[in-house]
């Protein structure tokens, strides 16, 4: 193997590991412990009906909404896959931070008129909206269900994934850490969001959020710093390769079309999905939403620019992939996933820059916030799933004449379910490491951004244009999903080997490479949506605020 970058690895001074595991384990005990209080209060707090459950009462202030907007849209995929994929590909993939303006212009414009609609007409999930929209319909209702699970499902396993990842490069020595970190931050995240909801769920949010501001912004002067500064970071970085500093990025996967496709549709299928879209009805009036879309925009866009960017490019510099049979892999040094590059350059590069102690402390802390972008985006995406079962399968389906309690306590079961799932699933990975559909944190996530963008025509058509029939809504968001299942990698898994399925995946990965997933989709999306609905009735039986 040979490296694949202008200078080797940057000689690190002597860091004990042993004072780093102690002070990461005591740091994350501590936070643990936090985010069960938290729990616990939440309970006491609450008024345990089904609404203050899944909602908080409808009484989020601007700083509780913008801070677990900001923690539900910035998981795993924004602290490792985007690093990850800056560290692989280059300056292209850094371009990801544009999504984050995109995201707070969609608070804006949606997420304000999603809260008045709720609060006027008791919506909880996105089903419940839509359908009141479209007419009451229990084949759509199941569609929009289907949407919010295809979306959560990867994400939750990506996010215990990442809890996993980052206990093994934070715990190295210690059997099994990968293992008993994601049992850990499993465990912790279905007590506080089974004992508290939606209160605990924010809460603990506003303090992950916090984490991960401060985290994001650590790691970028910690790679300035380890280089030298901001002129001898600048002058390393543009050493790099070529391919590093431009599209389509090194692997040549990243041109224009689709970065700026990923960047857009990324952005609003992240802000559309079930947990967002209840925070919205969660928020206490619109005008918190319009500062929380303000915050959103300003703040995170330049930590996410800042720490991203900062952290991939240093990251190659410190820490040169290598090839390897015409394989591009991390540097040995890294480990065995780029994923893992902001970890380590914190790990190694904080206590070096800012001294024994301090660093030390500072370095566990921030990789404890990593756990908690896991932590926060697992949170939510586990409550949104239990609210999506037991309002619009269990409640409206299964058993319309069920109480207010007793579909309280089949969430629960739902996020106690459906966490044992997912931790089933990262279980056969750990034995099975080249599993393709749990292999990459980053790919995993803008799978799932796929499928929740399918919602964004209906979404449109209902709050703005409102000349969509139900007919049309359900073949569009038919045709849509069933694009986006193509580009999984079950769809390539079971056609490959035979001819015309091998011509099939070729055609697909062609398409891949140009366009993000998403995007494609819904080009079938609207065309059925139009098309259909142009020829049939498109009477509504009420419409949102």
């Amino acid at each position: 193997m040979s490296f694949h970058g202008m200078t080797p690895p940057v000689q690190l001074a002597e860091i004990d590991p042993g004072a780093f595991q102690d002070a990461a384990l005591i740091m994350l005990c501590i936070y643990l412990c936090l985010l069960l209080a938290l729990g616990v209060l939440g309970f006491i707090k609450s008024r345990h009906t089904e609404e203050d459950y899944y909602l908080a009462g409808r009484n989020q202030g601007w700083i509780v909404s913008s801070l677990t907007i900001m923690a539900t849209f910035f998981s795993s995929f924004a602290f490792l896959g985007q690093p990850g994929l800056v560290y692989k590909e280059g300056a292209a993939f850094a371009l990801f931070a544009l999504n984050v303006p995109v995201a707070a212009l969609v608070v804006y414009l949606v997420g304000r008129k999603v809260s008045a609609a709720g609060r006027l007409r008791g919506y909880v999930t996105p089903a419940d909206m839509i359908c009141g929209h479209y007419g009451n319909s229990a084949f759509l209702r199941i569609l929009v269900a289907l949407v919010g699970f295809l979306y959560a499902v990867p994400y939750v396993v990506i996010q215990l994934d990442a809890g996993g990842l980052v206990s093994r490069t934070t715990f190295p020595d210690s059997e099994n850490s990968f293992l008993h970190g994601t049992y850990a931050l499993a465990g912790v995240t279905v007590i506080y969001i089974m004992i508290g909801g939606m209160r605990s769920v924010a809460w603990t949010d506003v303090i992950q959020g916090i984490l991960l501001i401060g985290g994001m912004l650590l790691a970028g002067i910690a790679a300035i710093a380890a280089l030298g500064g901001i002129t001898e970071f600048l002058e390393k970085v543009n050493k790099l390769p070529a391919e590093m500093l431009s599209l389509p990025g090194r692997s040549g996967g990243w041109p224009a079309t689709k970065m700026m496709t990923v960047c857009f549709f990324a952005a609003v299928g992240s802000m559309i999905q079930p947990a967002q879209w209840m925070r919205y009805y969660a928020a206490r009036s619109r005008q918190d939403l319009r500062r929380s879309a303000l915050l959103l925009g300003i703040v995170l866009a330049g930590c996410s620019l800042f720490g991203v960017m900062l952290i991939g490019m240093g990251g190659e510099v410190l820490y040169p992939a290598v090839t390897g049979d015409g394989v591009l892999a991390p540097n040995p040094a890294v480990g065995n996933s780029f994923d893992q590059i902001l970890v380590v350059v914190l790990k190694n590069h904080v206590p070096e820059v800012l001294g024994g102690g301090i660093g030390i402390l500072l370095a566990a802390l921030v990789c404890v916030a990593i756990m908690a972008a896991s932590m926060s985006t697992a949170d939510s995406n586990l409550h949104a799933m239990s609210a999506v079962f037991t309002r619009d399968i269990y409640g409206k389906l299964i058993r319309p004449s069920s109480s207010d309690t007793e579909r309280t306590w089949v969430g629960r079961f739902v996020i106690l379910a459906a966490t044992g799932v997912a931790v089933i699933l990262i279980q056969y990975k750990v034995e099975n490491p080249d599993f393709e559909p749990i292999k990459l944190i980053a790919e995993m996530g803008l799978l799932a951004i796929a499928f929740s963008t399918q919602l964004l025509p209906i979404t449109i058509d209902m709050l703005f244009l409102r000349r969509g029939s139900l007919a049309g809504a359900v073949g569009g968001l038919l045709a849509g999903l069933g694009i986006v299942f193509l580009f999984t990698p079950f769809f390539s898994m079971a056609v490959r080997g035979s001819g015309s399925g091998d011509a099939t995946i070729s055609f697909i990965n062609n398409i891949r490479r140009s366009i993000d997933t998403g995007a494609f989709a819904l080009i079938a999306n609207v065309s059925v949506f139009a098309l259909v609905s142009r020829f049939t009735d498109c009477s509504k039986r009420e419409s949102p605020a």
